[in-house]
């Protein structure tokens, strides 16, 4: 049919909702595809069928959109509270039926009654673990990407989207001085980034040591999801004792030496920024042992690779180029949505040679090309095209911005931590190298820290959680958000006085 002699909207509302159409409507057919679609709506109570449920409905779209306004002028975003089991369940009683429900409801259900549920990694008060600051057009985005229902996975299927993708990868390599051959994919998060790739380097081994067990070396530092790739991929650890908890190469080689059979470790984790303090691990000194002893070298900069865009702190990375692979969480410090991780290889070869998967409905996939397919540098199969929002973004805001803005976060930082160190029952624990501060509150218990934490949630002055620090409770900052303040620092540091 051509656009004038589509069925009318009202009917398409009407017919969406599941109710009867009225006989009425049957008069107005003015085809046999037409009438149809009258016959469907008319039975749809009884045989659902997907031109009913899948038809563009403007009501429905016209509400959701509102509310999408709605929540990305609002500004500041508040942060709002974790809600009640109970109430939360009670209020979600009998909203999903077999007749459905009017959108309008649920609309206002999800606004009144969930989203305030939410607490919101994105508001500039939330300051604990990592927290997220998707730029505006990065949101908008992943509303387009949503919509059309995009299929990741190859190349065949997503080129347009992939080329994209590929072009935000080249520019983190890029950042990173890894070498043009380097490429990858986006997944999830930092867990299925490192999952990923520490797959690939256990395969890579097993070339050269087909049996028995094998070893990562990992710094007591790393990340949990670290520990939690080794048990999944069955490969055990060499715990290797950091110095100021910092992984050095001088560290490194010593466990190794001091190992009765090194032979087995076949790989070294380093993090360009640990979560608790933003730490940089001696990548340079790091990657030396790992060519000596044939490691690979990975890298988790989930948090602190954005880092790479600040040239204020850009020294610290020397040796990230030598890295056979490399992760860094764009829904962190790069300003995307949730969620998203950039996993990058310095030999995208042997990444294939072991994510590949093989079957005969994906023959189609692997040609002699040059197409480039993200299922083959993952574990994952279905995908979808996240790497989109911040390529989007990236290109409306320019690089500058995201220079400028992490940057920001870093000044803030440091300014934080003089302010601490000259406030009398206040002491800073180390010098901020990212932008996580670590500081005390002299004469508190680790009670006295959750209470805080409490009380400055429920009054929505931030979102700050307590930490540990060589067995100390401690209080700590991360600033990631472009519209945190120093007002909003000192108000939440003079409620600890």
């Amino acid at each position: 049919m051509r656009a004038a002699e589509t069925v009318p909207d009202t009917t398409r509302t009407t017919c969406a909702r599941g109710s009867r159409a009225g006989r009425d409507l049957y008069g107005k057919a003015k085809n046999t595809e037409q009438t149809i679609q009258y016959i469907d709506c008319l039975l749809y109570p009884l045989y659902p069928h997907t031109s009913c449920v899948h038809s563009y409905d403007e009501r429905l779209t016209s509400l959701v959109f509102d509310y999408m306004k709605d929540r990305l002028s609002l500004d500041p975003v508040p942060l709002d509270n974790p809600g009640v089991k109970d109430k939360l369940e009670a209020a979600l009683t009998g909203i999903i039926s077999p007749g459905g429900t009017d959108p309008e409801k649920v609309l206002d259900l999800y606004a009144d009654q969930l989203a305030p549920a939410v607490i919101s990694a994105d508001s500039p008060r939330f300051l604990s673990f990592i927290p997220a600051a998707p730029t505006k057009a990065a949101l908008l985005f992943d509303m387009v990407v949503s919509c059309a229902s995009l299929q990741g996975i190859s190349w065949l299927e997503a080129s347009g989207a992939i080329a994209a993708e590929n072009q935000v990868l080249r520019l983190l390599a890029d950042l990173a001085g890894m070498p043009a051959s380097a490429g990858g994919c986006f997944v999830s998060g930092g867990s299925a980034a490192n999952l990923s790739a520490l797959v690939v380097a256990r395969d890579t081994a097993r070339r050269r040591l087909p049996e028995g067990r094998l070893r990562v070396a990992v710094s007591d530092q790393a990340h949990s999801s670290i520990s939690n790739t080794l048990r999944i991929i069955d490969v055990d650890a060499l715990v290797v004792p950091s110095r100021d908890h910092r992984l050095t190469g001088t560290s490194l080689r010593a466990a190794l030496e001091a190992d009765p059979d090194p032979s087995n470790v076949i790989a070294v984790v380093a993090t360009s920024g640990t979560t608790n303090a933003g730490i940089i691990d001696d990548l340079a000194g790091i990657a030396e042992v790992a060519r000596e002893r044939d490691l690979w070298f990975h890298v988790d900069g989930a948090y602190g690779g954005a880092g790479l865009f600040a040239p204020s702190v850009r020294h610290r990375y020397a040796g990230i180029e030598h890295a056979d692979s490399f992760i860094v969480d764009p829904h962190k410090w790069l300003f995307a949505p949730f969620d998203c991780a950039a996993l990058l290889y310095r030999e995208p070869r042997l990444a294939r040679a072991v994510h590949t998967q093989d079957a005969s409905y994906l023959d189609v996939l692997h040609t002699e090309g040059d197409e480039w397919n993200p299922t083959d540098y993952a574990y994952h199969l279905t995908r979808r095209a996240r790497g989109l929002p911040l390529w989007f973004s990236l290109a409306v805001n320019g690089t500058d911005a995201y220079t400028e803005a992490i940057e920001k976060g870093l000044r803030l930082a440091r300014e934080t931590a003089a302010l601490i160190d000259r406030t009398d029952h206040l002491e800073l624990i180390r010098e901020p190298e990212l932008s996580a501060v670590l500081f005390r509150r002299t004469g508190w218990t680790s009670r006295d820290y959750h209470d805080w934490s409490e009380r400055l949630l429920a009054g929505q002055i931030g979102f700050v959680t307590p930490t540990g620090w060589e067995g100390e409770t401690v209080a700590r900052f991360a600033f990631l958000h472009p519209g945190t303040s120093m007002e909003i620092v000192r108000e939440i540091l003079d409620t600890m006085a």
